[in-house]
């Protein structure tokens, strides 16, 4: 056993590291429960269309309302500290809920509010628990180490956690909030356990408005950053246009009903599940930079192959690809960050990033819908294609100096207070 987990995760990554690991891989897999819990708790309590789709809009809202909030706290304040209070949140309100659904005293309109409590805490403790990574382990494992981190939210959160929780809410629906309550309970112990080194001088504190103006200045003026944030929002409205109509295309382009539908989503889980196997041995053959091309030609090939086939197989096996593309990008993504934002930023620009992703999601959700009821299912992977094939060549040449294989230069912190 002791050489499957040197072999996952050596050593030299650390204990404190692995107690973060383990706690990432325990919430991720309560993050995926919930995932289809919660759409299925609120269908389950009424059939209006507006009110279901709601409950879809308060978990991808949060990061856009609080994201940069939660930024600067991270920033500013004891980063454990503000994991084990957001975590804490969480497991009260998951608590109450379970209590609710077993005494059948709960309506919509609690649901949706717990709901979005849960996805509001969960931003507080997501966009923190990514700055502590590079707190605890050395610069030159930080690929290996943001791999593992992924390999748990691939597995756990995407592919594992949605059917558990299917599973557990067809057996009772107070099970999924339930085994979520105690998910969280061993994250929080877990995260306990890590023990986080001294950080340099916080910058003086000057208001949360001034605080966020700073790291959206520092985005801005660094060319590797600001071309992975503005990368990451345009090739996500592409991406939503497409996938935001993928139930439709599986089901009127590919002849699949519902299971077949959760098979090729499958498909795209199982290929970055397994490039989490090979990401260490393509990082010793090719530089970052070099890994973020090639991710950008697989996404523009992706959408051109789903807009000509029609035979579910094929499909399949571009989601395959795609899967394991964009593990290697988000791993690449994260690492890229770490190595050049300065530590008293790092929640800062985080936030940004994650507002690029879920922007670009919700404006390319917006256009989905629209081109499918004009031009057919296959218009939005056509605009995907068209739009994706633009990008890359207006960010080729960006792209060979964005991995930062060199230390970047330090960004010396304002005296102030020191944050732990």
């Amino acid at each position: 056993m002791s050489s499957v987990v040197e072999a996952f995760v050596p050593a030299r990554l650390g204990n404190r590291f692995r107690w973060l690991l383990a706690s990432s891989w325990v919430t991720n897999l309560s993050d995926g429960i919930a995932v289809a819990a919660g759409p299925l708790l609120v269908a389950s309590l009424t059939t209006n269309p507006i009110l279901v789709s709601l409950a879809a809009l308060l978990r991808w809202a949060p990061p856009l309302v609080f994201g940069l909030w939660a930024g600067v706290l991270s920033d500013r304040l004891d980063r454990r500290r503000i994991v084990l209070v957001a975590n804490t949140v969480r497991l009260v309100t998951l608590v109450v809920l379970a209590g609710a659904l077993v005494t059948d005293r709960v309506s919509v309109s609690a649901v949706l509010l717990m709901l979005a409590l849960l996805a509001t805490a969960e931003v507080f403790a997501d966009n923190t628990t990514g700055t502590l990574t590079p707190m605890l382990v050395r610069r030159e494992d930080l690929a290996l180490a943001n791999a593992r981190v992924l390999a748990g939210f691939i597995t756990l959160n995407t592919l594992a956690g949605p059917a558990v929780g299917a599973a557990l809410f067809a057996a009772g629906r107070s099970l999924p909030f339930a085994t979520n309550a105690v998910l969280i309970a061993a994250g929080l112990v877990l995260v306990s356990r890590v023990s986080l080194p001294p950080r340099e001088p916080a910058e003086e504190n000057r208001g949360v408005r001034r605080d966020i103006v700073a790291g959206i200045r520092w985005t801005v003026r660094h060319p590797a950053v600001r071309t992975l944030c503005l990368t990451t929002l345009v090739f996500n409205v592409t991406y939503g246009a497409a996938w935001s109509i993928l139930v439709l295309y599986a089901t009127e382009r590919l002849g699949l009903g519902a299971v077949g539908f959760g098979l090729i989503s499958t498909a795209t889980a199982v290929g970055g599940l397994l490039a989490t196997v090979g990401y260490g041995w393509l990082t010793r053959r090719m530089s970052l930079g070099g890994i973020m091309r090639a991710g950008l030609v697989i996404e523009t090939l992706t959408h051109l192959g789903l807009a000509v086939t029609t035979a579910p197989w094929v499909a399949s096996a571009i989601l395959f690809v795609f899967g394991a593309h964009a593990f290697a990008w988000g791993t690449t993504s994260m690492t890229i960050r770490q190595r050049a934002v300065p530590a008293h930023l790092l929640g800062r620009v985080n936030s940004i990033h994650t507002i690029s992703a879920y922007g670009g999601l919700v404006v390319g959700s917006a256009i989905g819908g629209p081109l499918v009821a004009l031009l057919g299912v296959t218009s939005p992977f056509w605009f995907a294609f068209a739009g994706s094939a633009v990008l890359v060549v207006l960010l080729w040449r960006e792209f060979a100096h964005i991995a930062h294989t060199d230390d970047p230069a330090p960004t010396p912190a304002p005296a102030g207070s020191t944050a732990a």
